[in-house]
């Protein structure tokens, strides 16, 4: 397993069912643009083998939704042309065609057989084989704005890790001895949620040890939040300490084999109201399927007589079991039917996607399966207005690779979709997805039309897993230009322009009032942890053990791309996904409430006691670990660099604040300037045996185990874990890796060369540890500021005065040989070993230290899908707030639930009324206006009598100024009124 290829999978999945993936053998019939958004997706994720099989010739239809495809293509078969473009995604994944018929021995040998876009006949045929064979069977297809995925898993398919969710787990406060035994839990209104019937396990519990060998127990959820169990009457008295974990159960699925599920559907629906809806889509395809049986083909695009022929086949259909008489909508049915010869890249992406993720569920058993039809239609993209629907004359086939959209649209939409720029920021996983989207829809090919993307980030090997466009040749190039160059190969004709440089501020003249003018909208596809919790580097949150940084008060990214998006009054489209979760939204001016995005509120921090002497969490141990980590390695070195650089007076007769308490605490943790690389192992080894071990010895020593408070309860109890301390052992893989970290982390920090070699490590600390305990370094100043310890303080200060300026360790930032989350993850384990608290994987340490949000193609392909929906709305001109769609998904969990977005807030005052979108325009006159001809404009036109005149940070006009100052000012030009030294001093002093 390729751990750093797919390392953001890895999250969402786990290594187990990741290994069952890479063992997992599919075979996928039909290779048009929804097959070939299954195979992308299930090759990037790394299924073990794909077969493809499609002997039909490429059309120019195909090559609207269908991306391995070109020109070049046309009349060879289509899973043939695809095979190469396929094996350059993965060349772990071993890709094949099969030439022949498909056989009932050929199917026995896949666990997943995937039929798209086919005639019912087959799909029967192949359900059946599959059932009989037990093999899993998925059918998916488009028709036009509407699609439909099926899954028979069979009738004992077993689910072993139903939910994406991790097992709730909280430490115990107390365990009563009774029947039922009452198990009370820390955390107040934090507490995690238990639900009655969860299966739950104990662990290290002191005292009522019985049930740390217990076996998986149900429990009944009290009013309280505390949880009841079994009898505990004569198990031994609760002590402290310990935690209860739920265990997952798996769970048994039963499907229907194909030909039952037709006439007795099972959906999957969010609510009642979409059952019916679902009903009609289901005999809208079985009818659509019937005139295909009889006339050889679909109904042409928009042709009245062939939508009246469906609707009649629709109704001479056989009842559906369980669906209303009055389910059969002929309105909605005959909309289907108008547009059903189309073949959509959006729809592909979205019905591809989830089908992937349901190939994924079939053969690793993470998460529950569909039930077993999932039906999604899009209409509304279509006009609400009937005299702009598309004529069967604009719909005709042109022979052009847009032939399978204009069966929709029609050729003026199409004519206007050339036309358009469009600017994308981020080309990461999702920015890769809707490029390969502009690509396939015709965004942008005509002069004036185009794409401009900016992204200032580089491709990692990480990416390759999801991020369609790049390839491992490209690891290490910008990823704008990588992108830019994929695209304009996918499509020739797409004329697209890449930027390295951010959207921020400080680009505001590259991406000026010029640049906006020319585009007429924005995708926001800042698909990574900074970007869509809005936090840049300079805002991490600082280590809470140390002095923070202040944290500027500047625009966050997110929130300054769609700022930028109001001010232009430009309609942004964002999507953003974590793990199996995704979310698609769209921001219309004058239509739609502004973009809001998430907030970058940091977390409050815990309570410093708690960090340093009762932890009982693991978020309380990674969060010492981490400060740490900011302490040793980067604060420490800041803070003696600042020294040596303003500091040029003795400490001698200071008051022993401010900086002087911290220089204090940062010699206590630096001791004395190492020289080789064997001071820094030392160095290391005494910092282990003072956390670990030293420390705790202390803390024991003024707070024994046994301490009884007056009241007679345990000192240690409740919240308060008694620690214990540790030996440092060589042969423990924790405790070798923390010191290998330190020491080379302490060394970089010096300017030394470290050590990568553990055999010598290893025999370096056997000579350490030789040596008497006692003579490991100490801390070397008490928490005193006498005269006596300012002097051993200022001597020195005045030794690493001698030295060059230390160099601080920023974290996260060129750690390629991984010391930075080595030594947090191993600080964090012992810390947890110290306070007996129930640690967690290295996995989840690293995606919490190195804020990485999980990722997988699928959710990334469905949402860039979503957008696609979004942009031909946008694109197709003034339509009412109703038709556009905020969505959200959770694939693990099959949610799918798309709303009308709300309407901007509306604000008033006197005769006016306006939103955030709206605008006072004031015509500029020849010559320039003033600001007396300004402020007098606003008086007649609008009635409005100006106090205060603001421009960005600039005071241009107050009417509490002197009279002489007024004068002064009203008489400026508008343009210039701003760059007077006054306002601008203003404005800074009153921090506007």
């Amino acid at each position: 397993m390729d751990e750093e290829l797919y390392s953001r999978q890895l999250y969402v999945l786990g290594l187990p069912a990741m290994q069952r993936i890479r063992e997992a053998k599919v075979l996928l019939c039909g290779l048009q643009g929804l097959g070939a958004e299954v195979a992308k997706n299930l090759v990037l994720m790394g299924v073990g083998s794909l077969t493809l099989h499609d002997p039909h010739p490429t059309c120019w239809a195909d090559l609207a939704a269908q991306f391995f495809l070109s020109e070049e293509s046309l009349g060879r078969s289509r899973a043939e042309a695809s095979q190469p473009q396929l094996a350059q995604l993965n060349e772990a994944v071993q890709i094949s065609v099969h030439r022949g018929d498909i056989t009932e021995d050929l199917v026995r040998g896949f666990q997943v057989v995937v039929l798209t876009d086919s005639k019912l006949e087959d799909q029967l045929n192949m359900g059946a084989l599959c059932h009989k064979n037990r093999v899993y069977f998925l059918m998916a297809e488009t028709r036009g704005l509407v699609g439909r995925l099926f899954c028979d898993f069979g009738e004992d398919f077993t689910v072993v890790d139903p939910t994406e969710v991790e097992p709730t787990s909280a430490a115990i406060q107390d365990i009563s001895q009774g029947s039922p035994g009452i198990v009370t839990l820390r955390g107040g209104s934090k507490r995690p949620s238990f639900y009655d019937g969860d299966l739950v396990m104990f662990s290290d519990i002191e005292g009522m040890v019985e049930l740390n060998s217990h076996s998986p127990q149900p429990v009944r959820v009290q009013k309280d939040g505390s949880l009841e169990i079994g009898d505990t009457t004569t198990f031994s008295r609760y002590l402290r300490g310990g935690v209860v974990t739920e265990v997952k159960r798996p769970k048994t699925v039963k499907h229907k084999p194909l030909d039952i599920a037709l006439l007795q559907p099972c959906m999957v629906v969010q609510n009642t109201q979409e059952i019916q809806r679902a009903h009609c889509l289901h005999q809208t395809f079985h009818a659509l399927h019937k005139f295909q049986q009889l006339h050889g083909r679909l109904p042409k695009p928009w042709d009245p007589d062939d939508a009246e022929t469906v609707v009649w086949l629709a109704q001479d259909l056989e009842p559906l079991k369980g669906a209303k008489e009055e389910s059969l909508d002929e309105a909605l049915l005959r909309t289907i039917a108008l547009s059903s010869a189309g073949s959509l890249s959006p729809m592909a992406a979205i019905l591809g996607g989830v089908a992937a993720q349901e190939v994924l569920k079939a053969v690793s058993g993470k998460f529950m399966p569909l039930d077993q039809w999932l039906y999604f239609d899009a209409l509304e993209c279509l006009p609400e207005d009937e005299t702009l629907l598309p004529s069967p004359e604009d719909c005709h086939p042109r022979n052009c690779r847009y032939d399978g959209q204009i069966a929709v649209f029609g050729t003026g939409f199409q004519e206007k979709l050339s036309y358009k720029h469009y600017l994308l920021v981020g080309a990461g996983a999702i920015g890769c997805e809707m490029l390969k989207g502009f690509a396939l829809v015709g965004l942008g090919v005509r002069d004036n039309g185009g794409v401009t993307i900016a992204d200032m980030d580089h491709v990692e090997r990480s990416n390759l897993s999801r991020q369609f466009l790049f390839r491992p040749k490209d690891t290490g190039r910008p990823k704008a230009e990588v992108a830019a160059e994929a695209a304009h190969r996918l499509n020739p004709d797409l004329q697209v322009t890449s930027h390295t440089c951010p959207l921020d501020p400080t680009t505001e003249d590259i991406y000026d009032d010029d640049f906006f003018s020319r585009v007429d909208g924005v995708v926001a596809a800042l698909d990574s942890f900074q970007a869509r919790e809005s936090l840049t580097e300079s805002q991490v949150p600082c280590p809470r053990l140390w002095q923070p940084h202040p944290i500027p008060s500047t625009l966050l990214p997110g929130h300054y791309v769609a700022a930028r998006c109001t001010h232009y009054l430009k309609p942004l489209l964002e999507a953003g996904t974590q793990g199996t979760r995704g979310s698609a939204s769209v921001f219309v001016p004058y239509v739609t409430e502004v973009y809001k995005g998430p907030t970058s509120a940091e977390e409050a921090p815990y309570p410093v006691c708690t960090l340093r002497h009762f932890p009982s969490t693991v978020e309380h141990s990674l969060q010492w670990a981490q400060d740490e980590f900011e302490g040793l390695f980067r604060l420490s070195a800041e803070t003696i660099n600042d020294y040596q650089q303003t500091c040029t007076s003795s400490l001698l007769g200071t008051d022993g604040t401010g900086i002087l308490a911290l220089l204090q605490q940062v010699m206590g943790v630096l001791r004395t300037r190492p020289q080789t690389w064997q001071d820094c192992v030392v160095w290391a080894l005494g910092h282990w045996q003072l956390c670990f071990r030293d420390n705790i010895v202390e803390l024991l020593r003024k707070f024994p185990s046994d301490k009884v408070l007056e009241d007679g309860t345990l000192f240690w109890s409740g919240s308060k874990k008694c620690p214990h301390p540790l030996q440092f052992d060589p042969n423990q893989d924790t405790h070798f890796l923390y010191v290998l970290a330190a020491a080379n982390l302490y060394a970089r920090m010096h300017g030394l060369p470290g050590s990568q070699s553990q055999t010598a490590l290893r025999e370096l600390l056997t000579l350490t540890l030789l040596q008497e305990p006692d003579s490991m370094p100490q801390n070397l100043f008490s928490a005193e500021f006498g005269q006596e310890q300012l002097k051993e303080l200022q001597e020195t200060l005045d030794d690493w005065n001698k030295g060059p300026p230390l160099k601080p360790v920023l974290f996260g930032k060129d750690d390629s040989s991984n010391f930075h989350e080595d030594f947090v993850v191993a600080a964090t384990d012992l810390r947890c070993q110290n306070y007996g608290i129930l640690p967690v994987n290295r996995a989840r340490i690293k995606q919490t230290i190195g804020r990485i949000i999980p990722a997988i193609a699928t959710s990334t392909a469905v949402v860039a899908g979503l957008l696609g929906l979004e942009l031909y709305k946008v694109v197709s001109g003034p339509r009412p707030l109703g038709t556009f769609r905020h969505s959200y998904l959770h694939l693990a969990e099959n949610h799918f639930i798309r709303s009308a977005p709300s309407a901007p807030a509306m604000q008033s005052f006197h005769h006016l009324e306006w939103t955030c979108w709206h605008r006072l325009t004031v015509p500029a006159g020849q010559p320039e206006r003033t600001l007396e001809s300004l402020l007098a404009h606003l008086q007649e036109e609008h009635g409005l009598t100006v106090r205060m005149l603001l421009h960005d940070q600039a005071l241009l006009y107050s009417s509490g100024w002197p009279f002489e100052k007024q004068a002064q000012h009203l008489g400026l030009r508008t343009s210039s009124a701003g760059d007077r030294p006054e306002t601008q001093a203003w404005a800074e002093s009153s921090g506007v």
